[in-house]
């Protein structure tokens, strides 16, 4: 069998970890596997496969198609609502889209989405939400045991690990100089009410033209040169949106550091991150869900729409499409091919500990990030726990794949062995953990070939996606994914879910 090189490129981005094979015989074994792979539906979908013919057909005013935050979002709002007659088909077995979870004998862990942070006045939705839940409380104070515990998160430069991902260790005066003035720059831009979440809230046409050129060439035009703050504002842009700033709009990349209040006490988490959040939508909207439901086809039929699930056909007025917006296309007959949606591709994977590595005798935070890797570190997911001592916990990894084309890297996560996963990552935690072989018994890994949107240069004000925002009254196909913003956070998600779920309501007379 013939087996393909590493390129250059590849291997100066991993090192040693295109080395595949090449450990010690004597090392321990670590066990593991691809999980919740779902790429082969989608290619079913790309390659227009056959699909089952119809043996079954159901009237419903409203069909939710996917089961990620925004579908189940949509499905929270409609049940409070007191309106039941619906359904959500979401593709997979288990529900959550990017707030799935797992669960092992030593503790639950996320799968992507792992906190929100905590949301402001103009977060009216999540408020809402999180009252439901009593993660906000009745005297509306928060429930502390769903903040971050400290150590929150920390920095592993020049061989130590500070507090806090910003860069503060061996700055020089003009690096020191240049942070203030970005942090004076953004909090302008904070207090113009422009950059707010849920975007729509606040987005004017007054910043639009920083929309039209990257977040890259943004700091080039302003002056700013320090390392230590070109490298923070690409690993913002790497961390929420899986590009390089140079990749990425100025606005979004603006956006990142000026929507939240700079001294917000937060972030909210769980063990299994968002994924809590995802279950307590199930325990209340579980039963409308048909998992194993993966739509292939949505026609329009005059006033009404026919979804196609397996041999199911869906008679409704109202489809909430709250799947990724670029599998429209592939759906929806009669759908215009996108321009303006462009997806990032992800890599997870959660490492089960048997022991906690030694390393630079520092306590481990919730959040623990390598300078100049090219992966975005690690989250414990035994950092909420309350025991008093943790002598197993699971790391969930993180590594956004933004070094060169999206098309490339999502046949890279196709192409490579599970094997050749492990040493990369194993490669990259001994930089800081050297013992890190000795302590892991299982990784598993996730790819998510269209993890999230890419706010690329253009995309936030595009027209394209504010058409798919705003549809024309009385239109019955409303989108909800939180891509229709440009931004793959969990408030926007829910945003979009509810908004949707208010305009069913509506055209349904309800």
């Amino acid at each position: 069998m013939k087996t393909k090189r590493t390129t250059r490129r590849e291997f100066c981005a991993l090192g040693a970890a295109a080395l595949v094979g090449m450990s010690l015989k004597s090392e321990r074994s670590i066990e593991g596997s691809f999980v919740n792979d779902s790429f082969q539906l989608g290619h079913m979908l790309r390659d227009r496969a056959q699909f089952p013919a119809v043996l079954e057909t159901i009237r419903i005013p409203v069909v939710i198609v996917g089961g990620g935050m925004a579908g189940l979002s949509a499905a929270w709002r409609m049940n409070k609502r007191g309106f039941t007659d619906f359904t959500l088909l979401e593709m997979n077995r288990q529900p959550g889209g990017n707030s799935r979870w797992g669960e092992n004998q030593v503790t639950a862990y996320p799968w992507a989405a792992h906190y929100v942070p905590v949301p402001g006045k103009q977060a009216e939705y999540v408020r809402e939400l999180f009252a439901d839940l009593g993660v906000l409380k009745p005297d509306g104070h928060w429930e502390e045991r769903y903040l971050c515990f400290t150590p929150q998160e920390r920095l592993f430069l020049y061989g130590h690990w500070q507090e806090g991902i910003e860069p503060a260790t061996g700055l020089t005066p003009t690096d020191r100089e240049q942070f203030q003035r970005f942090a004076d720059l953004t909090g302008e831009l904070r207090g113009s009410g422009g950059f707010t979440i849920p975007m729509e809230q606040g987005r004017s046409a007054k910043h639009a033209p920083l929309d039209r050129i990257s977040f890259g060439t943004w700091l080039s035009q302003n002056g700013f040169t320090s390392k230590p703050l070109l490298w923070y504002a690409n690993y913002a842009c790497r961390d929420d949106y899986g590009a390089l700033a140079a990749d990425t709009s100025a606005w979004a990349g603006l956006h990142y550091f000026s929507s939240r209040e700079s001294e917000e006490k937060g972030p909210f988490t769980w063990p299994e991150g968002n994924g809590w959040i995802a279950r307590q939508l199930l325990a209340r909207v579980g039963r409308f869900i048909q998992p194993d439901a993966m739509v292939h086809r949505i026609q329009r039929n005059r006033n009404e729409f026919r979804v196609f699930a397996g041999a199911k056909e869906f008679r409704c007025r109202c489809v909430i499409f709250a799947a990724p917006t670029f599998l429209a296309p592939y759906l929806i007959e009669g759908a215009r091919p996108l321009r303006d949606f462009q997806y990032s591709p992800w890599l997870t994977a959660n490492l089960t500990l048997d022991s906690i590595p030694g390393g630079q005798g520092d306590e481990v935070a919730w959040d623990n990030v390598v300078m100049d890797s090219p992966m975005l570190g690690y989250v414990d997911a035994m950092h909420q726990s309350l025991r008093t001592v943790a002598d197993k916990s699971v790391w969930t990894f993180y590594w956004a794949l933004a070094e060169g084309s999206p098309a490339a890297n999502r046949a890279m996560l196709l192409e490579k062995h599970w094997s050749w996963w492990k040493e990369a990552i194993l490669h990259d935690l001994e930089r800081v953990h050297k013992d890190i072989r000795k302590c892991v018994s299982r990784i598993d890994v996730m790819r998510m070939g269209h993890a999230m949107v890419r706010p690329a240069v253009g995309a936030i004000f595009s027209e394209e996606r504010r058409a798919l925002q705003h549809p024309k009254p009385g239109d019955g196909l409303l989108f909800a994914n939180s891509d229709l913003s440009g931004i793959s956070i969990f408030e926007e998600a829910q945003y979009w879910g509810v908004t949707a779920a208010d305009r069913a309501l509506h055209i349904a007379g309800r």
